[in-house]
């Protein structure tokens, strides 16, 4: 099954609505975390290093729907963690699926053939399953032997089912182009459309040496794209998002355009950096210090062009300048020639380490929230026992 086309018109039409509506920043995909805990531990994941007693914690179906109406995002991305382990995660996605949401549930689909029948294909559902390249390098990226073939397997599954199915890649330093070419080819084989993004530099991540860099990110991307000239890959990106990966566009992040939410609350600034959350999406859009972040203005984002920050600013660069769009859409993209001026970091404001204390911050609230339920539990069983006792 193919993304229908109404979901770009729709998207299309929400975009134009924020554009005449005069809105500076809005959103456009909900990034939704119900739980941190993942059956994987990847090198190159920062998402997972919290203690057992937050990743313990899961978002209630309600919260989830909340969240999605609260944020207003067409679209709802469901990453983690890894989704499936949630146990209510059919009624969460049939609920947002009931409020015309489009729900791209990210997956690493260890556990996806065995919970299909939790899901009812819909034009407004897609699986995204997370696959770094072909076997060997998958199998390496994810530290675990054989979780390609079960992968591949879940999505053949799926399709005969009647899902649709993409898939997204995280590259990382050392994916040549060729075997990024390869994978490409293979995605055409499975019959699945694709999304790529350079892997953010996550402070946590238990590999902090084979992150791209910027100049690095660009000169693969283009390799990548001059092996393509020809062939029929199926991206899920705009064409100005993947012209910016190969440095013929320079954009600014706009991460408000894919807002987090998760058991914390509402992350700031993205669904990448952590640094504070807020209880309401208002008050995240409102209290964010968004001019402080982004490539050039904070050290964390010196090296960043993932999708959830760049992917928005394409969107915007679409609808403001068409002609652009569609010249790139018609040409491919450039892959010779000189680059886009590169964004000066020497003003940018150094990182703030705040993890720590995040996790602490966290911990202490869990404590709290535990103990004022025991103290509730105490005092009812107590209230029943004296009921019972007058009776």
């Amino acid at each position: 099954m193919a993304i229908p086309f109404f979901k770009e018109i729709k998207i299309g039409g929400y975009l134009m609505k924020q554009k005449l509506l005069g809105r500076k920043r809005y959103p456009l995909v909900l990034m939704l975390e119900p739980l941190f805990r993942c059956n994987l531990a990847c090198v190159g994941c920062g998402k997972i290093d919290y203690p057992n007693a937050i990743l313990n914690r899961r978002m209630s179906a309600q919260e989830c729907w909340e969240a999605a109406e609260e944020c207003g995002a067409p679209m709802v991305a469901i990453p983690g963690g890894e989704p499936l382990i949630h146990k209510e995660i059919g009624e969460i996605v049939r609920g947002l699926v009931e409020r015309k949401k489009f729900v791209s549930l990210c997956t690493n689909a260890l556990l996806l053939e065995k919970k299909l029948d939790l899901f009812e294909p819909s034009p407004y559902l897609f699986f995204s399953v997370h696959l770094d390249g072909l076997k060997d390098h998958h199998d390496k990226a994810v530290s675990q032997e054989g979780v390609f073939d079960k992968a591949v397997s879940a999505i053949k599954a799926a399709k005969a089912r009647g899902f649709t199915v993409n898939v997204n890649a995280t590259i990382f330093d050392g994916h040549s182009a060729e075997e990024i070419a390869k994978f490409l080819d293979f995605t055409v084989e499975l019959g699945v459309g694709v999304s790529m993004s350079p892997g953010y530099a996550y402070e946590r991540a238990p590999d902090q040496e084979h992150f791209l860099n910027r100049k690095k990110t660009k000169k693969l991307f283009r390799d990548v794209f001059a092996l393509g000239k020809g062939k029929k890959w199926n991206f899920m990106h705009s064409g100005l998002f993947l012209d910016f990966l190969a440095g013929n566009q320079e954009y600014e992040c706009k991460p408000w355009g894919m807002p987090a939410r998760n058991i914390f609350g509402w992350q700031k600034p993205c669904y990448l950096l952590g640094e504070g959350y807020t209880k309401t999406f208002k008050e995240l859009m409102d209290t964010t210090d968004w001019d402080t972040y982004g490539t050039g203005k904070y050290e964390k984002c010196a090296d960043c062009m993932a999708h959830c920050g760049y992917e928005p600013t394409a969107a915007d660069a679409a609808l403001t300048n068409p002609l652009k769009a569609m010249w790139v859409a018609l040409r491919g993209v450039k892959t010779e020639g000189p680059m886009a001026p590169e964004i000066d970091l020497s003003k940018q404001r150094p990182a703030q380490y705040v993890f720590s204390s995040e996790v602490q911050k966290r911990l202490s609230d869990i404590r709290k929230e535990e103990a004022e339920a025991a103290a509730a539990k105490a005092a009812a069983k107590a209230e029943a026992a004296s009921a019972s006792t007058a009776a």
